[in-house]
């Protein structure tokens, strides 16, 4: 019996020992890391080698991944990014100024939405010298509460604005956004001034050409105050002059790299502002901040003039106070030759035919603080909306986000690394974007070639959807939805709807075909006209 047990002990150990071999034959090293750096000719410190090695592990977890899903052989990659031909349609556009009596306390007229402020100036309530004075006021005297604007334009402004009140006088009225002041993420270049990107090597940089998106808001007659704060390089809130903080607690950071755009809309430092997105850089920081985030289709708004971290997934869209806001803004940047709907509010017609699916059982699996406010929201649309249960793809790769985000901004940002600029970033630790970068250099162009064939199939498989439906709904942070519809390139509302027990800001999202920004717009205006949460103001800012 001795004989036989110690034969079972020497198997068990004989098994485990061999697991432990296989295991740390495959285990990568910091020397594997040195190894793959060799063949790039590229020299990194002995400190930011040691950071890489958990990211490299996790690429490599994800090409695993990505093998356990079969490609079919003609699968071709989403490299060029060509999204499916869009149904073309007449539609109108009839978003109109919103009456209203001009408040008496200026604080007030700086939360007014777009399409209250663009009637008060239409019809010479208020001038936008005026209402570009209340801004600028409130910039210097509020802004260091909340760290949101990096470069405060107020001549340029004050020009801009003076310009808008003699047109209008003369009877030469834009449209919704004359003399509207608003700021832009600082990711957006504009000429003989600096475009940081929110990047300590990057502080004094100049690009003297101008983002598209500003010369569509200035031929429309929009008053710029600034430049926003972004994380470095697009990452998170924290950029080289500080973390930017989200009004509503001044405990927390805004989230996304589109702080500032977010906390300064929230904070009523702008009438609206612009921001970008290539993973939840809009939709977050919106939703922490209490305001509307719309990210829209990808290509539908010119990136020329902004910070590339993505070409296949970076987005430009407005963050507002509310939907008609959004809708307001979008009309004005987005691309005008490519047949894109005119967003429409007005749609009498169209209420009942509006087919709504939802994620039903990332509603109800919630956990979240959003639950209960997401399941209030979904009994208003209710009363009005049929809704049908679906569900999102659930046998996929999703590390194929990484692979491609990291291998175009490493792309991108080669040049950067190559002069050692990434080594005086404010944040080096193993999440910062300068760790990120580094390792993009050992993400071999065979899995990235690989991750956009799965991306292919995804965009395909997400596009069916809707055939059925026009709107989909989802919790915000809801499992997966975020990566996915940026990788597919799919628009994404996000609109407030309550506060959690410590009276933070919560959201719902609304996700919409490709080009029907008018759909999911219109939606979240008709909840946005039963509620109340978008016109919330954060304590001590109002």
């Amino acid at each position: 019996m001795r004989n036989k047990n110690k034969f079972y002990l020497i198997l068990s150990f004989f098994f485990f020992f061999s697991f432990v071999v296989i295991t740390n034959k495959n285990k990568l090293t910091i020397d594997d890391i040195r190894g793959g750096l060799k063949i790039s000719n590229v020299v990194f410190s002995e400190e930011q080698v040691n950071t890489m090695l958990s990211y490299v592990e996790r690429n490599r977890r994800g090409y695993e991944e990505m093998r356990e899903i079969k490609l079919e052989q003609n699968t071709m990659p989403a490299l060029t990014y060509s999204l499916p031909p869009k149904k073309k349609r007449n539609l109108v556009f009839n978003l109109q100024p919103d009456p209203i009596e001009l408040p008496q306390n200026n604080d007030d007229i700086a939360f007014l939405s777009i399409s209250q402020l663009a009637y008060l100036i239409k019809n010479k309530k208020i001038s936008s010298l005026e209402l570009t004075q209340i801004y600028l006021n409130r910039i210097n005297r509020l802004n260091n509460k909340i760290n949101a604007m990096v470069l405060l334009t107020d001549s340029i402004a004050l020009t801009q604005a003076k310009k808008a009140d003699e047109e209008i006088q003369q009877g030469n009225y834009r449209g919704l956004l004359h003399g509207i002041p608003y700021g832009i993420k600082d990711l957006a270049a504009f000429p003989k001034h600096p475009t940081t990107w929110g990047a300590m090597p990057l502080k004094n940089q100049i690009i003297n050409n101008k983002a598209e998106v500003i010369t569509r808001l200035e031929k429309a007659g929009a008053i710029m105050l600034g430049k926003l704060s972004t994380g470095s390089l697009a990452r998170g809130d924290v950029w080289f002059g500080g973390k930017t903080l989200n009004p509503w607690d001044l405990s927390q950071g805004s989230s996304g790299s589109s702080a500032g755009s977010a906390s300064a809309t929230s904070a009523g430092l702008v009438g609206f502002s612009i921001g970008t997105e290539t993973l939840g850089s809009i939709i977050s920081p919106a939703t922490r901040c209490g305001v509307t985030g719309l990210r829209p289709t990808y290509n539908s708004v010119s990136t020329v003039g902004f910070m590339t971290l993505s070409w296949s997934m970076d987005k430009v869209g407005p963050i507002t106070r509310s939907a008609k806001g959004a809708a307001i803004v979008y009309n004005t940047i987005k691309k005008k030759n490519n047949g894109l709907n005119e967003v429409v509010l007005g749609l009498k017609t169209r209420d009942k035919k509006l087919k709504i699916g939802y994620l039903k059982n990332l509603f109800i699996n919630d956990t979240s603080r959003y639950f209960k406010n997401n399941l209030e929201t979904i009994n208003l649309i209710k009363k009005d909306f049929k809704l049908t249960p679906l569900e999102l793809p659930k046998q996929y790769p999703y590390s194929v986000f990484d692979i491609i985000l990291r291998s175009e901004a490493g792309a991108f940002f080669d040049d950067f690394l190559l002069k050692n600029l990434d080594s005086s970033m404010v944040e080096q630790g193993e999440r910062s974007r300068a760790n990120s970068l580094r390792q993009a250099r050992l993400i071999p162009a065979v899995e990235y070639i690989q991750a956009n064939r799965h991306r292919a199939n995804l965009i395909k498989e997400v596009d069916s959807l809707f055939n059925q439906f026009d709107v989909i709904l989802s919790p915000t942070f809801g499992k997966n939805q975020m990566m996915i519809t940026n990788l597919t390139g799919h628009p994404v509302i996000s609109i407030p709807n309550g506060f959690d027990k410590n009276k933070r800001p919560t959201s719902i999202s609304l996700i919409g075909n490709y080009y029907n920004e008018d759909k999911i717009l219109y939606l979240a205006n008709k909840i946005q006209e039963k509620t109340n949460f978008h016109l919330q103001k954060p304590p001590n800012f109002n």
